[in-house]
């Protein structure tokens, strides 16, 4: 059994099937989600039959950092190498206020984004649900300091692994300590999945990535796009946004002379109104082999402006990363490039 994704209530049911009280299950759980344990001989106030017998039925999966790139502002990736030598990449980020981990859910993605670095590998697998809270874990022992907030914003599309990312929200929320309200699942708009989500009225944040306020440029830049019409995506998210009255971010991403003129400006601002919602601007951070570009500073504010006029909110992503390979799945691609 892999210790590393069961909650509390598991580990204690388990330790009880082996003949010893629930209580050792409270304490397992502590050393693995509170203490970073990574052995069950760490687990020192457990008897050491006990120890014994996790040791010889159970395992504790737990990456290895093989890589990491810090950038001025203490933006760090890290490239971490799981169970099967397959790796991942997730980043740490520092904030006066808060620590975040933007975390990954798969290895590799098939969404296909064009601008994207990690749909050039393709989707390799899922992660697990002990993968993706082990990258909170790690990072949080790196910083010597507890993570505040964690966002689903790194390789993969978390809707597409869902029944793994919903565990691994749950095992953050419970044994490890992280407010549902900061925690972030971003998407490229899978509509039944984020209708399910809704039912479950978790008090998460959803957010969109939307990149374009038409199919036409959508499909484009996201080939998954054409299987989920945008009127209808807007429709889900209205509906999501009314149902767990969270508002609901429509991450941007801004394209020189894709995505970025006045006029798209003003049809998204359509599209969006009368939402709960936000637009959250963000920069095109350039990968080599593709071909798009950063917009200049002068388009970005004018597409800004036109939002803001229309009544709609707008915030611009904060520049951190770029000279760390900031976008997803470029420590990750350059390393096995080599």
């Amino acid at each position: 059994m892999e210790l590393f994704e069961q909650k509390t209530a598991e580990l204690e049911s388990y330790c009880k099937q082996l003949g010893h009280s629930s209580f050792r299950g409270r304490q397992i759980a502590d050393w693995l989600y509170k203490k970073g344990a990574r052995l069950p001989s760490e687990m020192t106030n457990l008897p050491g039959s006990l120890r014994d017998e996790l040791n010889a039925s159970c395992t504790i999966t737990r990456s290895k950092i093989i890589k990491k790139s810090k950038a001025p502002d203490g933006t760090t990736k890290f490239l971490l190498e799981l169970g099967d030598g397959e790796t991942v990449e997730t980043v740490l980020l520092p904030y006066a206020d808060r620590l975040s981990v933007c975390v990954s859910s798969q290895i590799g993605c098939s969404a296909g984004c064009m601008f994207c670095a990690t749909a050039m590998c393709g989707l390799i697998r899922n992660l697990t649900a002990g993968e993706i809270i082990d990258q909170v874990l790690t990072l949080q022992e790196q910083a010597k300091n507890r993570v505040t907030h964690v966002v689903f914003m790194g390789m993969g599309e978390p809707l597409m692994n869902m029944p793994n990312v919903l565990k691994a929200i749950h095992l953050l929320n419970e044994e490890v300590g992280v407010s549902m309200r900061r925690i972030t699942v971003s998407t490229v708009g899978i509509t039944p999945a984020i209708n399910k989500l809704a039912e479950m009225d978790l008090q998460l944040t959803l957010a969109l990535s939307l990149h374009a306020p038409d199919d036409e440029v959508r499909k484009k830049l996201i080939p998954l796009a054409s299987r989920f019409p945008i009127g209808e995506l807007i429709k889900t998210c209205r509906d999501y946004a009314d149902r767990t009255k969270r508002r609901v971010t429509s991450e941007y991403l801004l394209i020189a002379g894709v995505n970025d003129s006045p006029a798209q400006a003003s049809k998204l601002a359509g599209l969006l109104k009368g939402m709960l919602c936000h637009v959250n601007l963000i920069p095109y951070n350039e990968v080599p082999d593709k071909p798009y570009k950063r917009p200049g500073r002068q388009s970005i504010a004018a597409f800004r402006q036109v939002l803001e006029d229309a009544g709609i909110e707008v915030t611009q992503r904060l520049e951190r990363g770029h000279s760390v390979s900031g976008a997803c799945g470029q420590l990750r691609r350059s390393t096995h490039q080599k």
